[in-house]
């Protein structure tokens, strides 16, 4: 039996990477596809050394590049002759300033990365599994509990995660019909590069809102995405699963 082609846009760090480590560990095919090559081959040669498969593949991709994403779709078809069967969205990014201040190319920036780009992976994702005939198939968006609750400074980052639920729900919908689930992750306060660049002060503050009393670790989120992945969750679709220690319970 061939192995399953599991598929994760932003795995060159982060949860992204948690999640290309996590597959591969369960023996999965990963393909690493992210903009940033040199991240994207770092977690590549991670793969490579911790666990058994040598066949996983590393990718440059722009997600909010309608282009760049069908070419990473195809480039997967050609190596492995079928399409992911899995696919986890993980790419996204942060320009914070508070609404009176925001620029409105950082709200673009932010909205066509998180955005138009969980729209164009989970299209031409989709249309490959559809036209290849996958006999089921998994795609994992990931959000935030930010896009539910709002956050102060984040309103473009809040929008466009609040936007990634809302396409993964009609994809949902749309797509059961071809045996293909959809469901989000919704991530709290999670240790990543990006929260690397928070001040301590707003570390500790944050962490004091969360009832399990500290930060979540990629690889929990990670734990999710392989659940929602894998056929113990064959009865779950259009699902969003918080990852937040208990942040804005009720």
């Amino acid at each position: 039996m061939p192995l399953r082609t599991h598929e994760i846009s932003g795995g060159g760090s982060g949860i992204g990477r948690a999640v290309c480590q996590r597959f591969a560990s369960e023996g999965a095919l990963v393909v690493v596809a992210d903009l940033n090559e040199e991240a994207a081959n770092e977690t590549l040669r991670s793969l490579s050394r911790d666990h058994k498969v040598q066949e996983h593949m590393a990718a440059v991709v722009d997600v909010s590049s309608k282009q760049s994403v069908e070419r990473l779709v195809e480039s997967i078809q050609r190596r492995y002759f079928q399409p992911a069967s899995v696919c986890v969205n993980a790419a996204g990014i942060t320009q914070d300033d508070f609404l009176l201040r925001l620029e409105e190319a950082a709200f673009d920036r932010v909205v066509g990365v998180n955005l138009k780009g969980t729209f164009l992976v989970v299209q031409a994702v989709a249309a490959a599994m559809v036209a290849s005939g996958v006999s089921k198939g998994s795609i994992v968006t990931v959000g935030s509990i930010v896009g539910k609750v709002g956050n102060i400074g984040q309103v473009n980052y809040s929008a466009s995660k609040a936007g990634v639920e809302g396409i993964t729900r009609t994809a949902a919908k749309e797509l059961s019909r071809y045996r293909i689930r959809c469901n989000c992750v919704l991530p709290g306060f999670i240790s990543t590069p990006m929260t690397d660049k928070v001040p301590e002060r707003v570390i500790h503050k944050m962490t004091s809102l969360v009832p399990l009393g500290r930060m979540g670790e990629p690889d929990e989120v990670a734990d999710v995405c392989s659940f929602l992945a894998s056929d113990d969750s064959r009865y779950i679709t259009g699902a969003s699963i918080e990852v937040t220690g208990g942040l804005f319970m009720g």
